[in-house]
């Protein structure tokens, strides 16, 4: 017996891969002969969820993975799916007393993370603020272009995913595509992500971004050290987002995200909540720190302060 929620929930799970199945069969009849087929493409298709694949499936999907990507851009290309690391959940600080709007945690970011450069994909997104008016986005400038910052009068504001700990993004996913794991990142599987963009209608921080073309990412630029839930190669049609660079702060304990490693005043700050004795613990105990649109209840794992 079961309840009509979990009943339900349970019957759009099986119904999904049917349809899916069927629209791949139609498609392959229609458009694609039998022997040109390729197995990978419908391997990847077919694949289950991440969370449902076994070790030894999980090992089979990572190496086609790493061979399409190795051949595709023509260098070694490792795709890992490290788990998260008992004990630790992330938190991230950003000093706006320090920040100057250079914007080179964006294009680190992108660097890292493989995002298309044309037509440009950017997790982060950097305001001005008018210093008199404060965090009032009405007059926030995205655009903003002087020869020389921070500009006189001005502040600025990066914006990137929240990892909220309540994420709205995560439950308007018809297919459970996304979802936050242990270490308080919000990750998505780009292999059941179907593009319905629910989740950027969800997301109150705009930090969800949809991928409309092929990336186009030059070869020499590819980073090849990957992560399945991170930042490697997107396919077209999926949404994605910043992933505190789960390629890197999963693999090494204390390995910083690419955009705090850039900046170059030290305004970005990154550590362990669950450590007493880390510096973002410290900051959120003793700075003037808010949450941005805290009282929407997503309680994000991302805190704004003033060292000053």
């Amino acid at each position: 017996m079961c309840n009509k929620t979990k009943c339900d929930k349970s019957a759009f799970q099986k119904s999904r891969r049917k349809v899916l199945k069927g629209i791949a069969a139609g498609v392959g009849a229609l458009a694609l002969p039998a022997s040109n087929a390729s197995a990978s493409v419908w391997e990847a298709f077919f694949q289950k969820h991440f969370r449902e694949l076994d070790k030894t499936e999980l090992q089979q999907v990572l190496a086609r993975l790493e061979s399409e990507y190795s051949k595709e851009f023509g260098k070694t290309v490792n795709v890992k799916a490290t788990p998260p690391i008992e004990g630790v959940k992330y938190g991230y600080g950003l000093d706006l007393s320090r920040c100057i709007g250079c914007r080179r945690c964006v294009y680190a970011c992108v660097e890292e993370n493989n995002q298309s450069r044309d037509p440009q994909i950017h997790w982060i997104k950097v305001l001005q603020l008018d210093k008199e008016k404060g965090v009032y986005l009405d007059h926030a400038e995205h655009y903003y272009n002087p020869a020389e910052v921070p500009e006189q009068g001005k502040f600025y504001m990066p914006i990137q995913c929240q990892q909220c700990e309540n994420p709205p993004c995560t439950k308007v996913c018809p297919v459970q595509a996304t979802w936050p794991e242990n270490d308080g990142i919000v990750v998505v599987d780009y292999n059941w992500c179907i593009g319905c963009r629910y989740c950027m209608a969800a997301c109150p921080y705009g930090a969800r971004h949809f991928n409309w073309a092929k990336s186009k990412l030059p070869k020499d630029e590819m980073n090849p050290e990957t992560h399945y839930l991170g930042n490697r190669p997107r396919p077209t049609g999926v949404v994605e987002k910043c992933t505190f660079c789960v390629q890197r702060t999963r693999e090494q304990p204390g390995r910083y995200p690419a955009c705090e490693e850039v900046c170059p005043v030290g305004a970005r700050k990154f550590g362990n909540l669950n450590d007493p004795k880390s510096e973002i613990r410290y900051l959120i105990e003793n700075k003037r720190v808010f949450i941005f649109k805290e009282d929407l209840n997503t309680q994000p794992k991302f805190y704004y302060f003033y060292a000053t």
